[in-house]
């Protein structure tokens, strides 16, 4: 199964190539390559998937993405999720 996480793009590297930029998943940074979606701005939330920016999303998706993410994660921490729903 592949995921891809939305984040928020902080900052681009100009005049690289590949076009790169620093996303925040939360708090945590990670550089990502940008070329799939070269016209995406600081500030915008981005989907990233293996370390490519995938497509620009909007931030209150981005938001409600990542509420459902945590839940998920306290779920499987607390050990309600089953291996078999896993």
């Amino acid at each position: 199964m592949c995921l891809a996480i939305p984040g928020k793009l902080i900052s681009i590297e100009t005049g690289r190539q590949p076009l790169m930029g620093t996303v925040s998943f939360s708090g945590v940074k990670k550089d990502v390559c940008l070329d799939l979606i070269p016209d995406v701005t600081v500030g915008e939330y981005v989907i990233v998937h293996v370390g490519f920016a995938i497509n620009k999303m909007d931030e209150h998706e981005a938001e409600e993405t990542l509420k459902l993410i945590g839940e998920l994660q306290g779920e499987l921490e607390e050990g309600q999720i089953s291996d078999h729903q896993r």
